[in-house]
């Protein structure tokens, strides 16, 4: 059990300082627009990020603590992109948003009772059983990844 606690507190400082990361990494591109590791730029890996963390991850994450066994929909991103991306939102904004999310998140896991982290939900494909812990290694996952694409550009 001791394990267990010690690995959702390094978790949760692990979200925060991947979330940072995550903005430093994007403010030092010169060119918001500069397109990295494929079809998309830096601005819209950005507004992706966040609007999953906010619509998708921090909501299921929220919900499950919040309600009994919430059932989720999936989220398709590209779809997502295509209809509410904005070219013209400023990317400082962005990261603002993401930012604030993120710090807002961390807290709700910091001073949640540790019996939250096994509150279950149910998603339309994935099933049953699916826990806010679940919810917070995929949040944690999808930032990471992102942070990944963006390093690897930077350094070539």
């Amino acid at each position: 059990m001791k394990e267990l606690l010690e690995y959702r507190v390094k978790m949760i400082a692990r979200l925060a300082e991947a979330a940072q990361e995550f903005c430093s990494t994007c403010k030092a591109f010169s060119d918001p627009l500069t397109k990295v590791g494929g079809e998309w730029t830096v601005h819209q890996i950005a507004a992706h990020t966040r609007d999953v963390d906010k619509m998708i991850y921090g909501a299921r994450i929220r919900r499950t603590l919040n309600e009994e066994k919430p059932e989720f929909k999936s989220f398709d991103a590209d779809a997502w992109m295509a209809e509410h991306y904005n070219k013209a939102e400023l990317l400082e904004s962005i990261l603002s948003d993401f930012s604030a999310n993120m710090d807002d998140l961390c807290n709700i896991l910091q001073t949640m009772p540790p019996e939250a982290w096994s509150r279950e939900s149910r998603h339309e494909t994935n099933g049953d059983g699916l826990t806010l812990q679940l919810w917070v290694e995929r949040s944690l996952a999808h930032i990471e990844e992102h942070l990944l694409t963006l390093k690897n550009a930077k350094i070539q």
